[in-house]
């Protein structure tokens, strides 16, 4: 037996893949090259990638596109239309049981949750939203800042690369007391 694992990697996940999926970005950390290593990188390689989303995320400039996006999404028809469908969805479901005090609440939660998933009204919903909210600023907003930044992070690793570390002092040796019999 496998003690109770479902399948190798968990049980699967009923949800979307994260925007950042989506985008295009890297779920996961990668290991990262040392700056001399960067120049000699194609620029495609994603640790050199991953080294300039860590810039990026560093500027805080995903946390200001989030906060931007996130401002304007409840005024767009789009979210409005999913969170309207989501809504009447939970209310029938929930019409279909009769309330009582041992009702099991969690385990109605999770049958709800999984039933809102496998309708694809969540996906498709967040894919209208995207369209509507990431999509207007994405050429005019997000890249030219993207572009500043890249720019910006790649002037940095030239410079890195171009002022050499200074050599580091010798340690200083000790001396030793002359051994017995030496003058």
């Amino acid at each position: 037996t496998d003690g109770g694992r479902v399948g190798a990697l968990g049980p699967p996940s009923p949800l979307p893949p994260p925007l950042s999926l989506k985008l295009g970005f890297p779920s996961a950390p990668l290991p990262r090259p040392s700056p001399a290593m960067a120049k000699n990188l194609p620029p495609e390689d994603p640790n050199v990638i991953a080294k300039i989303v860590d810039h990026l995320k560093n500027r805080g400039l995903f946390d200001e596109f989030r906060r931007d996006c996130l401002a304007d999404v409840d005024t767009k028809p789009a979210y409005q239309n999913l969170r309207q469908r989501v809504d009447n969805f939970v209310s029938n479901h929930l019409a279909n049981h009769e309330w009582n005090p041992t009702l099991n609440k969690n385990q109605l939660r999770n049958e709800l949750r999984q039933r809102v998933c496998k309708s694809g009204m969540l996906e498709s919903g967040v894919d209208r939203i995207i369209s509507q909210v990431v999509d207007p600023k994405l050429y005019h907003i997000f890249k030219p800042q993207i572009e500043k930044a890249v720019h910006e992070f790649m002037a940095t690793e030239m410079n890195e690369e171009a002022v050499p570390n200074p050599p580091q002092e010798p340690e200083k040796q000790e001396l030793s007391s002359p051994a017995s019999g030496t003058p």
